[in-house]
């Protein structure tokens, strides 16, 4: 009787948990700066319950700033500098958003983002279309066979044909669309979307701030008409007639294979067409879904525990000076304080507060499932990509690495605070955005980033979270190699080479060619040594 009555708890616990993965709803918004990213993530938000009133990235007085830029430097420039990961509930899921940055200069930010995620919003400015930045974005999206939901933004703005944005997608993005709502109006004259599948006209009133949703009896009902005026109803009609009968239908299995993506249209600063979007990722993106180790794939239902760290952020606290590691959970559940083995270190250890997140805000959670983002703190023992299991011993695969582009030699401007310059490049250096070199013939530190905003970044940081005030002086640099090789050679080489030679975190040898000429120089001159144009380790 006790076997049987424990046998049943078991299931119902497998079925809660099972349950509980199956709500999960983990994605990440990409899109080209000023696309309107950041303003439909406060939407969501909102309709989240979790905020009361949506913020604005450009806020005056009276308004609030966004959740998601948190950082200073990001509420002054009007610019996301670094993700941010939101959790909220809607519609019975729980949502793990990851809102990225859009700016080309903080891109690996957004790369490592996307390897946590398990769908992708994609977010088109009506009036720009398809831009440089989205491109990147969504190669790395179909490289991972990424699910997309696109939203066309601002079609309260006189932009683009309809059309033409869709013609866009498919013909930049390589991706087939199938849109479920078409706009009719636009600019100042945008009346509101037609719903395709529920054939419903959701109206756009911008001064009272509303919308009604009515039913109609398909495109041709004569109250369209009444609604929007014959020349809208006339063109939306055409177009309407060229997306169901020369577009493929919506085909949810090519959805999920990164190969056909839902298009919506609305506005987001105007709260328009954003409900529909958050309906449309309960119902279309994927739970949690299976994931690639070096050893076998990961069933997110799996009884284990599996995760991994996409990003480190120092100083979300200023007060308390913290470190936080993010994990994508990939399999099971875990619960608060329980053991957990680090694979990379070969030790155990206890996860004793995770935290969920809204932005830099934090909540101590007792329970985490696959799919979920969660914080810990960062004693200094994680890196980015990092695995942590049961105890098996393995290693999620996926996780980019950055050569840096531009390097600059960090000069103290008070000698007095020199131990906080140290720690701050040290934990900063660890979000991955900067990299940190040691040369050989200099005491004076050089950090590499991939775009040259992330020193303006680096210079505030510094400033406003450790004290120490820097001058950056830049390096003319043509390319960074890691040299790898025969002792002997290497020792040869690095005398050779002294003054372009440096030490990154893991003591390993990198050089800095200033220019071409010495670098094929170095590949004639040392055919046994390796010259790798990222790290191996």
């Amino acid at each position: 009787m006790e076997l049987s009555i424990l046998s049943i708890f078991v299931q119902n616990l497998e079925f809660s948990v099972k349950s509980e993965i199956q709500k999960r709803r983990t994605f990440a918004i990409v899109s080209h700066p000023d696309a309107g990213k950041t303003t439909i993530t406060e939407k969501f938000l909102w309709y989240g319950n979790v905020i009361r009133e949506a913020g604005h990235v450009r806020a005056k007085s009276n308004r609030s700033y966004t959740v998601s830029d948190w950082m200073k430097i990001e509420q002054q420039r009007g610019i996301s500098v670094s993700s941010s990961v939101l959790n909220f509930p809607f519609e019975g899921c729980m949502f793990n958003l990851v809102d990225t940055p859009g700016h080309q200069d903080f891109c690996e930010d957004t790369y490592r983002a996307l390897t946590a995620v398990d769908a992708a919003l994609v977010l088109i400015d009506s009036v720009n279309g398809v831009e440089r930045q989205t491109i990147k974005l969504m190669d790395v999206c179909r490289m991972r066979h990424t699910p997309i939901i696109t939203f066309i933004n601002k079609m309260d703005l006189d932009g683009r044909p309809v059309l033409d944005l869709l013609d866009e997608i498919e013909s930049i993005l390589k991706i087939k669309v199938a849109p479920f709502t078409l706009p009719i109006g636009v600019g100042k004259l945008f009346k509101g979307v037609y719903s395709i599948a529920e054939n419903t006209f959701h109206t756009f009133n911008k001064e009272e701030g509303s919308q009604e949703i009515i039913q109609m009896s398909g495109p041709d009902d004569e109250h369209l008409v009444e609604l929007c005026g014959e020349n809208w109803v006339a063109q939306f009609r055409e177009e309407y007639d060229m997306v169901t009968g020369a577009m493929d239908p919506f085909d949810h299995e090519k959805f999920l294979k990164g190969e056909m993506c839902p298009v919506f249209f609305g506005s987001a600063v105007n709260n328009f067409g954003v409900r529909q979007l958050l309906n449309a990722f309960a119902k279309l993106a994927p739970p949690p879904m299976v994931r690639l180790t070096d050893k076998r794939e990961v069933n997110p239902e799996e009884e284990k525990f599996s995760a991994f760290v996409f990003k480190i952020q120092a100083n979300m606290d200023p007060k308390h000076r913290d470190r936080t590691a993010f994990l994508r959970i990939c399999s099971g559940s875990f619960t608060r304080g329980e053991k957990v083995y680090h694979c990379r270190s070969n030790r155990e250890i206890r996860l004793a507060a995770p935290t969920a997140f809204l932005a830099k805000d934090k909540e101590v959670i007792d329970h985490a499932y696959a799919g979920d983002i969660v914080g810990i703190n960062d004693p200094g023992l994680f890196r980015i990509g990092d695995t942590l299991t049961d105890g098996e011993k393995m290693n999620f695969t996926g996780i980019p690495d950055f050569a840096p582009e531009f390097f600059a030699r960090v000069t103290l401007l008070n000698p007095l605070k020199s131990k906080q310059m140290a720690k701050g490049l040290a934990e900063l250096s660890e979000e991955g955005a900067t990299q940190l070199y040691e040369p050989l013939k200099s005491p004076i530190p050089v950090i590499g980033v991939v775009g040259e905003l992330q020193f303006d970044v680096l210079k505030y940081r510094l400033s406003a979270e450790y004290g120490a005030d820097v001058a950056l002086d830049k390096i003319p640099a043509y390319g960074i190699r890691w040299v790898s090789g025969p002792e002997k050679d290497l020792a040869t080489f690095s005398s050779e080479y002294a003054m372009d030679c440096m030490l990154d975190k893991e003591r390993c040898l990198v050089c800095l060619f200033p220019n071409e000429y010495r670098l094929n120089l170095a590949l004639k001159n040392y055919e046994t040594l390796k010259f790798d144009q990222t790290s191996q380790v």
